[in-house]
């Protein structure tokens, strides 16, 4: 698997980077206030990581995008277009640590965010769980914790649930944006927070 990119280093962003480290991918990892800032964090995280630009790991071709909703914006400003590149939108629609909700004018969160990404392929992905269920062990109660995903794309909803099964999740397809994105997004969404565990 190819280098994957990160940009975010919170919550979210970092227990997926925990997951890529644990399984031997290599992934860029990047937040608003510079490499230098994630040496401690790299060094954590071991081997496979390296701290990098958010257009260092905007180049990937795989790039997850955690960011604090307000921030999204200023956070992805003036990369190069994607062309084609696959964007995971792993964000809720929420202001931290007040969690008021963001206005999103009756649109799903994904299709907001799809703006901010011009040329990306988006799936959205990893944002229905809370950080500290994330970090835990995907194979859990005999079975394996759900991740639900959902895009527009065939192909780059397939990499993505080739990613979500290499991390020892059980990945469910909720279909299209227009409506897969509705179900998991946060808040608003049915399955959000749902701690799911599929058997067999």
């Amino acid at each position: 698997m190819s280098t994957i990119g990160i940009i975010g280093a919170g919550a979210i962003g970092t227990v997926f980077a925990k997951a890529l480290s644990r399984q031997g991918i290599e992934f860029v990892i990047a937040n608003s206030r510079g490499p230098h800032t994630l040496t401690s964090l790299v060094e954590e995280l071991g081997p496979t990581a390296r701290a990098g630009t958010r257009e260092e790991a905007a180049a990937q071709d795989i790039v997850l995008v955690a960011v604090n909703w307000p921030k999204l914006p200023t956070a992805l400003a003036g990369l190069p277009d994607f062309a084609g590149r696959i964007v995971i939108d792993a964000n809720n629609s929420i202001e931290v640590p007040s969690y008021k909700a963001g206005d999103l004018q009756g649109r799903a969160s994904s299709e907001v965010f799809a703006e901010w990404v011009p040329g990306a392929r988006v799936v959205k992905a990893f944002n229905h769980l809370v950080a500290r269920l994330l970090d835990r062990d995907p194979a859990a109660e005999g079975g394996k914790r759900v991740l639900f995903f959902s895009g527009d794309d065939a192909e780059a909803k397939a990499q993505v649930a080739e990613l979500i099964e290499r991390l020892g999740f059980c990945g469910i397809d909720l279909g299209t944006l227009s409506v897969g994105a509705r179900l998991a997004q946060f808040p608003g969404g049915p399955l959000p927070i749902l701690n799911l565990v599929k058997f067999g």
